[in-house]
């Protein structure tokens, strides 16, 4: 049933990963399985063994030809450094090569005790592991680079929490595992041939067009090239109103996708300084402040490849310096484009950023929506069909000053107005999974062992543009549903 494995990174020098054995789980139950990444792996969907699948994917019979490991990282948690982390609660299985020749990494995140799990348990609980399932798809169907859940497995224990809770195994499917912290993790034990095989590994899985390249300029291109990446990333989680939570730089992934979706969430009534995580209490990664962050990660990522750049550190530092400077442009150039591309603009005129601006203001005064603000334009573009718009705003008069302005600004569209409403439709979603739909799944799932409102909600999300037949998952929370924080799990 299971597609061949490979063992690039296990095969890497014995100190930068663990063998671990995961721990077995006594009545392991799979409660997700994601059949249409399945086959985009090369599983063989008619040897579907739902038994099978259950024991390899809770850790107590792992697939042939896998090699559980843990992989040592590091990284600085809110600002402050902790040099050694590494999987506390995750195995990587290794690698397949799927559909499409793409290598892509399997790891059971919960599988129990590693040598980094610093007195934790190495479980997961059933909600977090949930939470991941059904954001991770979502974020996958928005066009937004991301891990992905492959499967959900119930353990048949608890796992101790503020409460007892079920536990659970996600399967998580990454075009790797390598982060910041993972370059940090070496580079602070002065491990220069550690970090120059992980550069190396990096540029193959991820920019195999920096492969001709030889020397310092071959990995001041690659940090270029993950500077871009992640600049395009953060602006695109924006573009939707995600809210990752804990921008660490263990949770900065080289390749460029989302990694880690502990106590993210995505903003209702759009405010800059929205926060959700309970664990950052200063707002370090609220809304905007997440560009900032990116940035200070990347800076990081930089200073661990200084020996590799130049063997003159001034001259490493230099170069290192103008690749980071680079990143608000970068950012800017991305985030535009998305924002153009809400308020169904293809041409660039310079007056764009201000347009848009103005109407993330009018939204801020309003208390408006941002995900249905953005939907209802498509409605918004012939005055008669402005009132849906109009009724997300407790304060009229901005997005009523706003509004013809934008529809003058649509006139200079190569296009016609059906063309436009198309446009719009297709960039701005009508569903993201709201914060209280999501914890009203994860309730049910874990307090009355019922699965059904996880599958809807997983079934709606992963269709974002489409509206749905039931109003609930599109409109916003009421007052006595809104979720104010949310939690790691961990």
């Amino acid at each position: 049933m299971f597609p061949s494995f490979t063992l690039r990174y296990a095969h890497l020098p014995a100190r930068m990963s663990a063998e671990c054995t995961p721990t077995p789980a006594a009545a392991p139950r799979l409660v997700a399985f994601n059949h249409a990444l399945a086959e985009e792996l090369g599983f063989e969907a008619a040897a579907f063994d739902a038994a099978e699948a259950t024991e390899a994917l809770s850790g107590n019979a792992p697939p042939e030809g896998s090699a559980p490991l843990a992989m040592a990282y590091a990284g600085h948690q809110f600002g402050n450094f902790v040099p050694r982390l590494g999987d506390g609660r995750a195995l990587l299985l290794g690698e397949v090569s799927d559909r499409e020749g793409r290598l892509r990494e399997l790891q059971l995140k919960g599988a129990g005790r590693t040598p980094f799990s610093r007195g934790g348990d190495g479980r997961a609980p059933l909600g977090p592991v949930l939470r991941e399932y059904l954001v991770s798809e979502a974020m996958h169907a928005l066009g937004i680079p991301t891990t992905r859940a492959l499967a959900a497995v119930t353990t048949g224990e608890r796992v101790m929490r503020r409460l007892p809770e079920p536990g659970a195994v996600l399967t998580r499917v990454a075009a790797s595992h390598l982060r910041v912290g993972t370059f940090q993790y070496f580079a602070a034990r002065q491990d220069v041939e550690a970090v120059q095989l992980l550069a190396d590994m990096a540029i193959e899985r991820h920019y195999p067009h920096l492969a001709p390249l030889s020397g310092g300029g071959r990995y001041l291109a690659l940090l270029e090239a993950v500077i871009a990446r992640q600049a395009e990333l953060v602006a695109r989680w924006m573009g939707v109103g995600f809210i990752h939570g804990v921008m660490n730089t263990d949770n900065s992934a080289i390749s460029g996708e989302t990694l880690d979706y502990g106590p993210c969430a995505f903003m209702d009534a759009f405010d800059p300084r929205t926060v959700f995580s309970s664990i950052d209490e200063r707002g370090r990664y609220g809304f905007s402040n997440q560009p900032h962050s990116a940035q200070w990660n990347l800076a990081r990522f930089a200073e661990t490849l200084l020996s590799l750049l130049d063997e003159d550190h001034d001259r490493a530092v230099a170069l290192a310096t103008d690749a980071i400077e680079a990143f608000p442009e970068h950012f800017e150039a991305s985030f535009g484009a998305i924002k153009r591309a809400k308020l169904g603009l293809h041409r660039v005129e310079e007056g764009d950023d201000a347009l848009a601006q103005a109407l993330l203001d009018a939204m801020q005064a309003g208390h408006a929506d941002y995900t249905l603000t953005f939907r209802c334009l498509a409605e918004a573009v012939e005055p008669a069909g402005e009132a849906a718009l109009l009724e997300l705003f407790d304060d009229r008069e901005a997005i009523e000053a706003w509004l013809p302005r934008w529809r003058e600004r649509l006139t200079r569209e190569a296009a016609d107005a059906a063309a436009i409403v198309a446009r719009l439709r297709a960039t701005n979603p009508a569903v993201i999974p709201r914060n209280h739909l999501v914890e009203q799944a994860l309730t049910a799932a874990a307090e009355d062992d019922d699965y059904g409102p996880f599958e809807a909600l997983l079934a709606v999300v992963t269709r974002p543009f489409a509206t749905p037949t039931d109003a609930d998952y599109t409109r916003p929370p009421r007052a006595n549903e809104r979720v104010l924080r949310t939690f790691c799990g961990t």
